[in-house]
């Protein structure tokens, strides 16, 4: 589990829990370890008890290299008050069921903690289970927005995390106004939100290496749907949500590499717009290797965008340094899926 809610705008809120499985945060972050070394990460939207996100930089906080770790949770875990409880810690022993605090966890080594001669999950576990002077109350909610968690953010070098989808546009901005790299999980139509598309253009975010349809763990009060939908063997509730993908600002190897283009430019192929001089590419496989002028591409474009071998220009309503109302992917009246526009260089 990611540890906190996707899209938790509320605690009571449950039908907006999405947690993240350990395998896929495994499969993106492999790319990144060069980054991590003498580094602090901050996990915050992460409850460390339940957390992949912070299981993971646990196993891996020798083998990166890290410097510290640090994880915030919104809603309190009741995992980690049954282990403070049978410390008989007094700060948590006095709060009320409905009144229990979020909390923090930092920590800055790691060690093999069960003598089994390496460091992993069950060193975590162990970790977590019998070090409790590890952990902080916090006296806020344990929101990213909160003070306390924008002080602990400004002592981090990389965020990594999934934040409130919800929250995206919010969640980001406050990255970049603390000049912070991150690695985060998100829905790829967020390329076009007002506030992502500039950043996305002007080569401050692009996405990662992993993106399509992903199944994510909710909990036991999720409603059941008719598709994307199931029940393990364990009784464990699945929902699979499309189109995620990585958001982030460390550089990769993957927005080096050039596309292969293959296909060559005709006019009945690639129709213009109706009111907006630019040719419609309805896939991105099809993008032509001998056209320089304005194509309308798919968003799924951001995926094998590379700044030295493309420009973006904005979409199919935020462009030409202006945020229009009307669609310009027009074509014999039909108004076509979200554009992004783009030149080759």
């Amino acid at each position: 589990m990611s540890g906190n809610s996707n899209l938790h705008m509320s605690r009571s809120d449950k039908a907006d829990e999405f947690y993240t499985q350990l395998s896929l945060i495994e499969s993106e972050l492999k790319h990144y370890k060069l980054h991590f070394k003498g580094k602090t990460v901050f996990c915050n939207c992460d409850d460390p008890y339940e957390s992949n996100f912070f299981k993971y930089f646990a196993m891996n906080f020798n083998s990166l290299g890290l410097k510290k770790l640090i994880a915030t949770c919104y809603a309190s875990s009741p995992i980690v008050y049954s282990q403070l409880d049978f410390f008989g810690d007094e700060n948590v022993v006095a709060v009320a069921e409905d009144q229990r605090k979020p909390y923090k966890i930092e920590i800055t080594e790691v060690t093999d903690e069960n003598g089994d001669g390496r460091v992993d999950l069950a060193d975590v576990e162990y970790l977590l289970k019998n070090r409790n002077n590890i952990l902080t109350l916090l006296e806020g909610d344990g929101d990213f927005r909160s003070p306390e968690c924008v002080e602990l953010l400004k002592t981090a070098d990389i965020v990594v995390t999934n934040p409130p989808f919800s929250l995206f546009r919010e969640y980001v901005a406050q990255l970049m106004e603390y000049k912070k790299s991150f690695i985060i999980v998100g829905n790829q139509n967020a390329v076009t939100y007002r506030e992502i598309l500039p950043l996305i253009r002007d080569n401050k975010v692009w996405l990662g290496y992993n993106n399509g349809h992903f199944w994510f763990k909710v909990p036991e009060t999720y409603e059941v749907k008719k598709t994307d939908f199931k029940i393990d063997e364990n009784g464990q509730k699945w929902r699979r949500m499309g189109n995620i993908c990585w958001f982030t600002n460390l550089d990769i190897e993957k927005r080096h590499e050039n596309m292969t283009l293959f296909r060559n430019y005709d006019s009945k192929s690639y129709p213009k717009y109706d009111n907006y001089d630019a040719i419609e590419v309805s896939r991105t496989a099809d993008i032509p290797c001998d056209y320089y002028g304005i194509m309308g591409v798919p968003i799924t474009f951001m995926q094998y965008y590379n700044p030295n071998q493309f420009v973006i220009l904005g979409d199919s309503r935020f462009h030409d340094g202006q945020d229009f109302s009307d669609d310009i992917n027009i074509i014999k009246g039909k108004t076509l899926y979200r554009r992004l526009l783009i030149k080759r260089k």
